[in-house]
């Protein structure tokens, strides 16, 4: 019996993950040349992307096809960097324009209309999801911010970077310190004025006691919610994985507040800590290692049970109170 030698259209799918191929592994499986060129002629059911990269389809390519050119162009050590990198690490920022790709300083892809390509002595190393390779939060963030003209865009974006946990304004100013310096004298600016911001916040202190503890990052300034869009209450830290709340409150002593009944009866393990016996907690170690006790206690508890139905959004950009 004669075998044919035309590769199998799962042999296809396989190799282009996403439905999108370059040329190259498709010549390795058989596929001609002349077919190639064939199915990617004008109208025909394939469409080339980029050079080099075969969509197996002739639809407007989604972002994650876009995502899979851009990597395939820049090679095994390509890593994507600023909002998709963002998005794929939860982020809810938009990622319309360019796919920004960081590439070793030995390579040169070429940029095309939807990749934008920078060449790094200082690559990053990559966190897979999907199968892509994306910058860490990090670089991520402050390699978006490098190209974020607009002032209130920028605050905006370091914001919600902090309030998602995926970085302090002092491990995003250690990062732009470290990387490249093109459009970074914006981003300092405002990383100054979160950081002083949060100072003046609570969860300045709230970050301090946070530094060396043994618990993962929590998000900053979320609101919670119920079933569907019930809102519960607006929480200053919350650790999502085990639906824990910490409230900074005004009062030493005071009664339990709506937001309390209302997270409580919602199943959320809550920690309620004074804003004063926070402050005195910045100087003194005693009062640090109480709160921190707690919350460790309340965080174990809350891993120990049901985690109840409920999710956290991020409120909006932080603003700073007045100095009175």
């Amino acid at each position: 019996m004669v075998r044919s030698t035309c590769p199998s259209l799962r042999a296809i799918r396989q190799a282009a993950p996403d439905g999108v191929a370059t040329t190259a592994a498709l010549r390795e499986l058989g596929v001609p040349k002349s077919t190639i060129a064939y199915r990617c002629r004008p109208g025909g059911p394939w469409l080339r992307l980029l050079p080099g990269v075969i969509l197996l389809g002739s639809g407007p390519p989604t972002r994650r096809q876009r995502l899979r050119a851009a990597i395939a162009i820049g090679g095994p050590r390509a890593v994507i960097t600023g909002a998709d990198a963002l998005r794929a690490h939860g982020l809810d920022v938009p990622a319309a324009g360019p796919v920004r790709l960081i590439v070793p300083p030995d390579k040169r892809p070429v940029a095309t209309e939807f990749v934008a390509v920078e060449r790094s002595s200082r690559p990053p190393r990559p966190q897979v999801a999907g199968g892509l390779a994306f910058a860490p939060p990090g670089r991520a963030a402050t390699d978006l911010a490098r190209t974020t003209p607009e002032a209130a865009e920028l605050r905006r974006l370091l914001t919600l970077v902090t309030d998602a946990g995926l970085g302090t304004p002092e491990q995003l100013r250690r990062e732009l310190d470290a990387g490249n310096q093109r459009g970074s004298s914006a981003v300092r600016a405002a990383l100054r004025e979160l950081a002083a911001c949060e100072q003046a916040h609570p969860r300045g202190p709230a970050r301090a006691v946070l530094r060396d503890a043994p618990l993962p990052l929590p998000m900053w300034n979320v609101t919670v919610y119920g079933h569907g869009t019930r809102k519960l209450a607006h929480v200053h830290a919350w650790w999502g994985e085990v639906a824990l709340a910490w409230l900074i409150t005004d009062s030493e002593h005071g009664s339990r507040t709506r937001d309390d009944l209302a997270l409580g009866a919602a199943g959320v393990t809550v920690v309620r800590t004074p804003a004063a016996s926070l402050r005195h907690a910045s100087h003194d170690a005693a009062g640090r290692t109480h709160i921190l006790r707690e919350i460790c206690s309340a965080f174990l508890a809350a891993a120990h049970r049901p985690r109840p139905r409920v999710y956290a959004v991020p409120a909006t950009a932080m603003s700073c109170p007045d100095a009175a």
